[in-house]
């Protein structure tokens, strides 16, 4: 792809498939866990079995509605639902049940943050539908098996305005919605098993032009990364395009992640061409207001609810505080350390540094973390009450990821408590200093820069177990004399 000029700009919406972690379908009582046999988890209705009538699952309301409270939207009541009507050979109705005219939720919004400060996304809506199920090419040559499991999982469908204008925009806020689902418990947003799809649509025109271009949409891509790298490219293809003296057409499009490149899978359909009708096997839903206080009432800590409270109760910085409450289990995980250690800012520092490093290394989450939050919080209580320095804690940390041992029996075992003495002390700086005659004069005749290299010395020799401020305080009074 040859470079372009500077004179256009993206238009980006996205569509994000949330599957909700209820434990049943959302017209069924089918189980929804991941993973079973295919099609051992499709019953009658799933099934699409003739004088069989859908069941509304209280439990997706009640999901629906926290979100629209987290994305500042409106609750739409009554709220109601449509008959989608296409064909697909996963979809054994010949439709899906859905929303069309009155989602359940409505105009909204969600800020992010950018480059260039915070911006605020609309949410045009939120609505209700069923999953298909899903169709398997590999494991037969020649066919395709349908796998109908996933038939009938309930799905939140949330729709963005078209007021992205960057790959990065749309990664902040596919984040941002995937932080908000995982606060509030209604699905686990795990995209490598499906439980969160995102669509891309995007369109380009010339920096100025009040139209809209003709916008592509690109499904089911399903991690952050291929998402913004499947935007860029579908970007830089439509301006290629343009630029060459074509036309852009409207399509639905799939992303390559091993080309990295979109291709064409079929041509875009309108919203008439599914032929929308009420669905007439499940009444329009009046929500009371006592309802939809009592789902609100019972809404947990959102993300910058937590981030401003780090920064007021633990005095993180804003960008440690964003770090740590942007992932729940992350935030989960630094509160319990902190607790044990009693030192929130040092808890931020080694969570995001040492421990992060050793967890990128391996690639794990941080529930999978070698060391659990309160040997952590154990290793960093003893750096606190000078028990141990900073440096020998990392000695022990790596001991900690590598065996099932406890702070103190490492410290103990082998002799790692922290020098204290100050006799002690003063007799190993004495010795360095004795050692290092050159030196010595050198830093008294005003090349005060190697005071760093007699703290080194005397650290080296007293493995790291001297108290560094004891030492630098020491140090310098001999120094001096």
């Amino acid at each position: 792809m040859k470079n372009y000029s500077e004179d256009w700009e993206a238009v980006i919406g996205l569509e994000i498939h949330v599957q909700l972690s209820t434990k049943s379908k959302l017209f069924s009582g089918a189980s929804t866990d991941f993973g079973a046999l295919p099609n051992t988890q499709a019953c009658n209705i799933d099934l699409a079995m003739p004088g069989v009538l859908p069941v509304l699952n209280e439990e997706v309301l009640r999901m629906a509605i926290k979100l629209g409270k987290a994305l500042n939207a409106q609750i739409n009541s009554p709220t109601s639902f449509a008959r989608k009507n296409y064909f697909y050979p996963d979809s054994p109705k010949g439709y899906q049940i859905s929303q069309m005219d009155k989602p359940i939720v409505e105009n909204g919004y969600l800020d992010i943050e950018t480059k260039e400060g915070n911006k605020r996304i609309g949410v045009t809506r939120a609505h209700l539908e069923e999953d298909a199920g899903k169709s398997l090419h590999d494991d037969f040559e020649g066919q395709s098996g349908i796998d109908l499991n996933r038939a009938g999982t309930p799905l939140l469908e949330i729709v963005s305005e078209p007021e992205i204008n960057t790959p990065e925009e749309a990664v902040a806020y596919l984040k941002s919605i995937h932080s908000i689902i995982r606060y509030l418990g209604i699905s686990d947003g795990n995209m490598a098993e499906g439980s969160m799809r995102c669509d891309a649509n995007v369109s380009v025109r010339k920096i100025g032009d009040e139209n809209l271009g003709t916008r592509t949409e690109t499904k089911n891509v399903n991690s952050f990364r291929f998402v913004e790298k499947a935007i860029q490219y579908e970007i830089e293809r439509q301006i290629h395009e343009l630029e060459s003296g074509n036309k852009i057409t409207q399509e639905t499009r799939l992303y390559d992640s091993q080309a990295n490149s979109t291709r064409p899978m079929r041509s875009k359909e309108f919203a008439n061409d599914y032929r929308y009708f009420p669905e007439p096997d499940l009444l329009p839903i009046n929500l009371e207001n006592e309802f939809i206080e009592e789902v609100m009432a019972s809404m947990p800590e959102m993300p910058n609810q937590k981030k401003e409270r780090f920064v007021s109760e633990f005095n993180l910085s804003e960008y440690d505080a964003s770090l740590l409450a942007a992932d729940k289990d992350l935030a989960d995980f630094f509160e319990e350390v902190a607790k044990v250690s009693n030192s929130p800012k040092l808890s931020a520092n080694w969570i995001m540094g040492e421990l992060s490093a050793e967890l990128n290394k391996e690639n794990l989450s941080i529930n999978e973390s070698k060391i659990s939050s309160n040997k952590l919080g154990q290793l960093i209580l003893r750096i606190e009450d000078g028990t141990i320095s900073g440096k020998i804690a990392k000695e022990i940390f790596e001991k900690l990821w590598s065996s099932d041992n406890e702070v103190d029996e490492i410290i103990q075992s082998e002799g790692l408590e922290q020098v204290t003495d100050d006799k002690e002390i003063e007799s190993i700086i004495d010795g360095v200093i004795k050692n290092n005659p050159e030196q010595l004069e050198q830093y008294r005749s005003g090349k005060d820069r190697l005071f760093g290299f007699f703290v080194g010395q005397v650290m080296k020799a007293s493995q790291g177990k001297a108290n560094p401020k004891q030492v630098n305080d020491i140090l310098r009074k001999k120094l001096e004399k």
